[in-house]
């Protein structure tokens, strides 16, 4: 007899393949909100600290403050008041917080007879102003050019109207400090032949000349290691006393470019003299 019970169907299983979950995490600045604050305080204390500017610029700038009146601090000989006064109305541009104070010091010293100026504010609408001016000792012309200026206690060329009774000095650009020291070396070797230096000059080729008040006029040349211009400057006052007891002519010209003497013109250009020991080179130094 046949077996009519029925057998289950066997099952399959078929096993699927595992897939892992993956999670993304952005760590980007806009997911820390920390980040976000900082930025956003630093932005808003940016965006303030511009705002301020702006207020104090806008502030500042408004007719506000105006500038009333420029105080000069120091005595004047030379400058002028409307002289600084055209200067003040040239440079003045602005209030009391925005005027260029640069600007007012190099328009000031570009006025004659001022070498320096010195400015600051004075609150509530003012400017002081300090001027040192220049102190005039000699005319100055430059050998090559041939300019006419005025040459300061310092030495330092300027360029100024003067009708003072100043020495008169000669020489090539740049020279002018070299010119007042000496000016100042050979008044005092000049002093025992009762005579003023009222003119030097030093040529191209470092050969100097004085112009004394008396007309005579002084050759000493160049400088020499073996003869120096003071030691034959100071040979020649010293000899000057028994030449002019022993002549009795109007020289006009002494050149002292001789190693042990000196040579003598009058006035009237007809004879030469020289004096010097004997046996001396008479070679021109």
């Amino acid at each position: 007899m046949a077996d009519l019970s029925a057998r289950p169907a066997a099952i399959r299983s078929t096993r699927l393949p595992r897939r892992t979950a993956r999670v993304r995490v952005d760590n980007g600045m806009w997911h820390r909100p920390e980040l976000l604050n900082l930025v956003s305080d630093l932005l808003t204390l940016l965006g303030a600290i511009g705002l301020g500017w702006a207020l104090m610029l806008w502030f500042v700038s408004r007719p506000l403050f105006p500038l009333s009146e420029v105080v000069v601090l120091s005595p004047l000989a030379h400058v002028t008041e409307e002289q600084l006064e055209y200067a003040a109305r040239t440079a003045i541009d602005g209030n009391f917080f925005t005027v260029d104070l640069a600007s007012m010091k190099t328009a000031f010293e570009k006025l004659p007879w001022v070498r320096k100026a010195e400015v600051r504010r004075r609150w509530p609408d003012a400017i002081e102003l300090h001027v040192e001016e220049h102190q005039a000792v000699a005319y100055w012309t430059a050998s090559d050019s041939g300019e006419a200026r005025l040459v300061n206690a310092q030495g330092e060329v300027f360029v100024a109207a003067s009708d003072a009774e100043l020495p008169q000095f000669d020489g090539p650009q740049g020279s002018s400090s070299g010119l007042l020291t000496r000016y100042g070396e050979f008044s005092t070797l000049l002093q025992p032949m009762g005579a003023r230096l009222v003119g030097l000059a030093l040529s191209a080729r470092q050969a100097w000349q004085l112009r004394l008040d008396n007309g005579l006029v002084i050759m000493l040349g160049r400088e020499q290691e073996r003869s120096q211009l003071s030691d034959r400057l100071q040979r020649f006052i010293a000899a000057w006393p028994r030449v002019r007891e022993q002549i009795d002519i109007d020289i006009k010209v002494a050149d002292l470019r001789y190693p042990n003497g000196f040579a003598l013109t009058p006035a009237d250009g007809t004879v030469l003299l020289q004096s010097a020991p004997k046996g001396a080179s008479k070679g021109k130094q």
